[in-house]
């Protein structure tokens, strides 16, 4: 089923091409003056290029064929051959009326894909911090984009769970506890089940470990053996390290869970390290893999490449594997246990050189058939309102769950007196996300942005805690029509230009979702929230819904705010926003 738009761009590429001009795609959009029409088409240029002629002469044409439908409200030329179009009521009010019956309308797909997601990237062991906001934020919104688009998504944690820092872990564990049976070469017996380590010690070993390594050579040493050993699958080192990945684990969730994101697989580096052999054994079946300097590399470069691209190194000189082997291990697991049509991976902007890398490899490797899209989705970062990094007050970086603190903290100021206990808990917690999580995706996710408590969490202008007020407005003034036992069932009357404003909104709706998942940002979509919410606040303002004496038109009303709450509603829920009953 098409939009009320595509509709409409289905109709005029037929009546352009019945006028003898040859036209594969017509595209509408709002008019930029609404004086003269709600939407324009403004390709008549590029056919008056193609066939040599007048533009104005094409757009007469194509207007007067289209006269003779009487389809449009009004149909007119403005400039050198700008189409403007204007709709009928009768249309408009029909689209409400399917719109209440179906707000998925705009979220038809007729050609679904699997996708399978890279945006978690946490390190075991190690506290979120505020530089994993935007990865968790971006990724979770295109994840519910992509899955209200009719795809397949599965998103995977990718936990850091393989390196040197859980070594380190291991070592200091070590260097405090070594009566621990996890040490002892000659244990046999069971290994404890519970963990001989808390969260709250993790959050301090990891910074004390990797201080001292840094400053002593020797303990560095000691932890690369560690980690060697524990990769090797030593059996106590890979049963402490069992208790560390869960009790990490568990730590990991409940923040992501605060921030509304969640993954359908909780992988890590350690799940594509065990595919590292027979992946290595295949590229040297495919003679890929060269000698250079002791290590074993993969040659990346191209022969129109404007930019260097070094090799991949597959071996490091020490027999170890690289972090590009491992990222590579990854799509080779997954290619085989998920088989996506894409595969997305949303890290900073940094990290361009490696996923180039990473991705050329498997391509020339054939690790990905030839139509599989493999997308790096890079992303600006988030600074303090002072425009430098969030740090904490004795200058270290702050942890995530401090970030979401200090904004609920703000939003809590904001909620109604009236509401206390664990409600006003609940309530705060969910206007501080929606502040946090508005505020990170209204820039085009590439662009650098200040994150300013006080400002994103007012109840004015663009922000969330605004939005949530807004809608829960709206479901307040619907409820109190069924208190009312005001009935309504459909929607008849356009009243006037706000009402009809609102309406156009609606319909532009299908661009807005199409343009964001295929640039991959959700700022379109929270700029059309805060449009059509301000639209509707605005027509708030100037009509009394409830004591509305004209029957027809209460109805009406009631009907287009019904749709404006569930329009908002499932928006909301894409940007991993929840709405609370009041605040």
């Amino acid at each position: 089923m098409s939009s009320f738009i595509e509709k409409q761009e289905e109709y005029l590429k037929k009546k352009i091409n019945e006028c003898g001009y040859n036209v594969n795609e017509v595209v509408l959009n709002v008019s930029s003056r609404p004086e003269f029409g709600d939407y324009q088409y403004n390709g008549i240029m590029s056919l008056a290029k193609e066939y040599h002629k007048n533009p104005r002469e094409i757009a007469t044409e194509v207007v007067e064929s289209i006269k003779a439908d009487q389809k449009y409200k009004d149909i007119n030329i403005a400039g050198p051959g700008f189409i403007n179009i204007t709709f009928k009521d009768d249309e408009l009010i029909e689209h409400i009326n399917e719109l209440n019956k179906n707000i998925n309308l705009n979220y038809e797909n007729n050609n679904p894909k699997t996708i399978f997601m890279d945006y978690g990237g946490a390190n075991v062991a190690k506290a979120l911090h505020v530089g994993h906001l935007r990865s968790a934020n971006i990724g979770e919104a295109l994840k519910r984009l992509a899955v209200a688009l009719g795809n397949k998504a599965i998103a995977d944690a990718h936990l850091g769970d393989w390196g040197r820092p859980i070594g380190l872990v291991m070592l200091e564990i070590k260097k405090r506890h070594p009566e621990l049976p996890y040490f002892d070469e000659e244990y046999t017996g069971e290994y404890p089940k519970e963990s001989p380590v808390t969260n709250d010690d993790l959050m301090e070993l990891y910074p004390y470990a990797s201080n001292k390594a840094k400053e002593d050579e020797e303990y560095m040493e000691e932890a690369r053996l560690i980690t060697a050993k524990f990769q090797d699958g030593n059996c106590g080192l890979m049963a402490l390290w069992n208790h560390i990945m869960n009790v990490s684990k568990e730590d990991i969730k409940r923040i992501y869970d605060r921030l509304n994101t969640t993954f359908e697989v909780w992988e890590g580096e350690s799940d594509g390290d065990k595919y590292i052999p027979e992946m290595i054994k295949y590229l040297e079946e495919k003679n890929l893999v060269e000698d250079s300097q002791g290590a074993r590399i993969i040659n990346v470069s191209e022969e129109d490449d404007d930019h260097e691209v070094p090799p991949l190194l597959l071996i490091k000189s020490n027999g170890s594997s690289s972090y590009e082997t491992t990222d590579l291990a990854c799509i080779w697991e997954r290619m085989k246990l998920w088989n996506p049509d894409e595969i997305w991976y949303l890290t900073d902007a940094r990290q361009a050189l490696h996923f180039e890398q990473v991705f050329r490899a498997a391509k020339k490797a054939n690790i990905v058939n030839n139509n599989t899209k493999l997308e790096f989705i890079p992303f600006g970062t988030m600074n303090g309102s002072d425009g430098k990094p969030f740090k904490t007050r004795d200058g270290g970086v702050m942890t995530l769950e401090s970030l979401l603190d200090m904004a609920k903290e703000e939003c809590e100021k904001k909620v109604l007196s009236n509401i206390t206990g664990q409600e006003r808990e609940d309530v705060s917690e969910k206007v501080a996300i929606a502040a946090v999580k508005y505020a990170d995706l209204i820039p085009f996710r590439l662009t650098d942005y200040n994150f300013d408590p006080v400002k994103f969490s007012d109840l004015q202008g663009k922000t969330g805690p605004y939005l949530l007020y807004s809608t829960i407005r709206m479901k307040s003034l619907l409820n109190k029509a069924q208190e009312a036992n005001i009935s309504y069932s459909k929607y008849t009357k356009i009243n006037d230009k706000i009402d009809r404003d609102i309406i156009i909104c609606l319909l532009n709706l299908r661009s807005v979702l199409l343009k964001s998942i295929n640039v991959k940002s959700l700022n379109d979509i929270t700029e059309y929230l805060y449009k059509i919410t301000n639209l509707y606040n605005n027509f708030y303002a100037n009509n009394h819904v409830l004591t509305e004496e004209n029957k027809e038109l209460q109805e009406s009303w009631l009907m287009l705010t019904k749709v404006i709450f569930d329009n908002n509603l499932k928006l909301l829920n894409i940007l991993g926003i929840e709405v609370p009953d009041r605040m």
